[in-house]
């Protein structure tokens, strides 16, 4: 059978790209390695019991969903016809305060303010010039993120008519504006707020995308704040996965098959050096598909190396993606079953508490040191942790009267200092999380049923995402934008013809977001129209 398009992997933005291609009328087959499609945006049932024998919905990807609401991905899909239903986090995320008090970020910038206010009244004015400040910038990088990256554009952008018309920066501010951009976000954390609190949790959560506080040219990751304000944080009913379930319901809707427990062992490439183009896929049950364009969606490294290969690379090509920066891990996850939410210290009775992120990290000199074990190759002593209680508001993932609390946790380097192996310390780190949630809430000390541990290790194995990058490739300035994943793949294409890419390693970048797909499948559109005009 021949297919128009063929999407290796069944991730988020695999699917989209899917989902794009077979709504505009093209015959397309999604080929997933795993048993269980949705890639790192997936819930699985674990923990059952005799006394629970539906067990627990978990989530072994991404949980939060945020980037997506900024995108048409969702509407143009229409994706709630296929079962996805979200629900609201606000606040989006809270941060206890040490010694007493929480402050929450709603989706309202009003009620953040005055939240913000009842621990610094300063810095509650300060968040709202900070706030408005950058949505002018990022309502321009926005629409950056949703087109391919036309090399400088974003850099002509800043320097022409956005910029002078002061559609980014008030006029006379254009020189500053730009050397904010260019400094970090601890740097502009600093320049906005005073108190401790508030900006140890804006930097917290800033930190999630990878790269530390003092790493240059990455303002924006604080600054995109003021964007959570326009779209909210929300959760999939039933599980993250219900996002990657709608769009295989999309899919198969619209006329295209998915098929699961089917590694791909190559992509079949047809003749040599620049005559060389995508033919379909070779699988490792010895079963070939053919296709007119296939699209890889695994990581960028295992598609150009592993899948490709060199002998259709160019030397040099074939070593700039073999140095690509990935990263030596990111952080490790612990998805308990718990016996109850936990009850903080700091805010013991807040009804709000457990409705988005919370924000586990007592100060910035704390996490500092958390950054400072994971470039020694140690994992933290005392990690920084991000805990999640999801059945707060979906008591639909667990049975009754249980619950669900995930601990995210950074900076866990992959490659571990001293010849240390992950599968032997994996349990003693993830205990040393738990104690540090249990630490802000001491009545989980005795209530955890059962976890499902995610070391760097355990994220490769299980997503294919490499040195566990849950970014896959590192999110600094060199690797965005046309840097991402190579100045000559940043176009979703590559030099073996009919072979697109659309995954995270592609600009924008990772999180749950579905540009890279959305982007992805616009530019075989316009290839396949332009082939038509041809013909």
């Amino acid at each position: 059978m021949m297919y128009d398009i063929i999407v290796v992997g069944s991730g988020h933005n695999g699917l989209a790209a899917a989902c794009y291609l077979a709504k505009a009328g093209q015959k397309v087959c999604v080929v997933e390695r795993r048993e269980m499609p949705g890639g790192a945006v997936c819930t699985e049932s674990m923990f059952q019991s005799d006394d629970h024998p539906e067990g627990y919905r978990i989530d072994v990807g991404s949980s939060a969903h945020f980037m997506i609401h900024q995108t048409p991905v969702i509407a143009d899909l229409e994706l709630e016809k296929y079962g996805l239903d979200y629900i609201e986090m606000d606040p989006f995320m809270s941060y206890p305060v040490p010694g007493g008090g929480v402050i929450h970020f709603h989706r309202s910038v009003e009620q953040t303010i005055a939240s913000i206010a009842k621990v610094s009244p300063r810095d509650a004015a300060s968040y709202r010039d900070f706030i408005n400040y950058w949505k002018r910038v990022n309502n321009g990088v926005l629409k950056a993120f949703l087109v391919p990256p036309a090399p400088f554009k974003l850099f002509r952008a800043m320097s022409g008519r956005q910029l002078r018309g002061g559609a980014m920066f008030k006029k006379g501010e254009q020189t500053e504006g730009i050397r904010r951009i260019m400094s970090s976000y601890g740097q502009v954390v600093d320049e906005f707020f005073e108190n401790e609190s508030v900006k140890t949790a804006l930097l917290w959560f800033a930190a999630q995308s990878g790269p530390p506080p003092d790493q240059s040219a990455t303002a924006d990751f604080v600054g995109w704040q003021a964007m959570l304000h326009e779209s909210g944080g929300k959760r999939p009913k039933g599980g993250s996965g219900m996002l990657t379930q709608a769009m295989i319901g999309m899919l198969e809707a619209h006329g295209g098959e998915l098929l699961v427990n089917e590694p791909v062992d190559r992509i079949m490439v047809s003749g040599t050096g620049d005559a060389c183009r995508a033919v379909g896929v070779s699988l490792a049950s010895g079963r070939e598909l053919s296709a007119r364009r296939v699209i890889s969606n695994a990581h960028v490294q295992t598609t150009m190396l592993k899948l490709v290969g060199p002998e259709h690379l160019s030397p040099s090509l074939f070593k700039r993606v073999g140095n690509i920066n990935i990263g030596n891990g990111f952080g490790m996850v612990i998805r308990c079953a718990v016996a109850e939410l936990p009850r903080y210290e700091a805010c013991p009775d807040d009804p709000l508490i457990h409705n988005g992120l919370q924000l586990l990290v007592p100060s910035r000199e704390y996490m500092n040191a958390s950054i400072g074990d994971y470039i020694a190759g140690r994992p933290p002593e005392k990690p920084s942790v991000l805990a999640m209680t999801f059945t707060k508001i979906d008591p639909t993932l667990a049975p009754e009267g249980k619950h669900l609390l995930y601990l995210w946790a950074q900076w866990h380097p992959y490659k571990l200092a001293g010849g240390i192996s992950w599968d032997d310390i994996r349990e003693r780190e993830a205990q040393k999380i738990y104690d540090v949630a249990a630490e802000y809430a001491p009545n989980l000390n005795d209530k955890r049923i059962d976890w499902y541990i995610q070391s760097p290790v355990d994220i490769e194995r299980k997503h294919g995402l490499l040195n566990g990058n849950v970014m896959h490739v590192e999110m600094t300035i060199d690797q965005m934008f046309m840097f991402r994943p190579t100045p000559e793949l940043s176009q979703y294409k590559t030099p073996v013809k009919n072979l697109y890419l659309a995954s995270a390693s592609c600009h924008p970048g990772g999180g749950v977001f579905a540009a890279a797909g959305h982007n992805a499948a616009a530019v075989v559109l316009k290839d396949i129209r332009k082939e038509k005009r041809w013909f």
